[in-house]
């Protein structure tokens, strides 16, 4: 995998070189400029992580919609996005395991590599569409955002309390008042794994 070095470059120093006029200098550093502008899924594509390509890093970046959250999951937890299985998971983790990789990433951000904001994917089918979740407790595998990703990607709502709209608590270790509530109003309380197996 190439990787584009940006370096740093002045307009005075690029009318110095060999027929650079100033108008083809500044076109120059226009597109080294240009260039440094991409977007989560684009920059995730370019690393050229074996088995990932453009739908598979949309994917990623839709789920977690951070490069930090991506660069620290373990495999099986990259399993949890939509249509990555445990060979595509394995490429990504191998990936951001290796020393050499990471530090190639921090030096493009430092050269001025940057992206926007990138929201998580939400939709509005799927099999928990119209439905509304409430998640309390510290799950044995997900963090509360992977949770809420899994969830939204699938079409549903997660809300901060429970109340009669609620559908589903899904409960980890210490849950709090949010579980007695839940049993007060009688709904349905799940664990993780039971909330893996409703997707599948």
């Amino acid at each position: 995998m190439d990787y584009p070095i940006y370096t740093s470059y002045s307009l005075p120093k690029l009318i110095n070189l060999d027929r650079m006029a100033e108008k083809s200098g500044q076109k120059l550093l226009d597109a080294i400029e240009k260039s440094k502008k991409t977007t989560l899924p684009r920059f995730i594509y370019a690393l050229g992580i074996r088995n990932v390509g453009e739908s598979t890093a949309k994917d990623l970046a839709g789920f977690y919609g951070d490069l930090n959250e991506i660069m620290k999951q373990r495999e099986e937890n990259l399993q949890l996005v939509p249509d990555i299985g445990p060979t595509v998971a394995k490429s990504i983790s191998n990936f951001f395991k290796q020393n050499k990789n990471r530090e190639v990433i921090q030096s493009l951000i430092k050269l001025g590599v940057n992206w926007p904001k990138h929201d998580i994917r939400k939709s509005t089918s799927g099999i928990f569409a119209a439905k509304t979740f409430v998640l309390t407790g510290t799950l044995p595998s997900m963090s509360r955002e992977e949770a809420k990703s899994v969830i939204e990607m699938n079409g549903g709502k997660v809300a901060g309390s429970v109340s009669k709209k609620t559908d589903y608590v899904v409960a980890g270790s210490d849950a709090g008042s949010k579980l007695t509530i839940a049993q007060e109003l009688g709904i349905k309380v799940i664990s993780q794994d039971e909330l893996l197996k409703l997707i599948n």
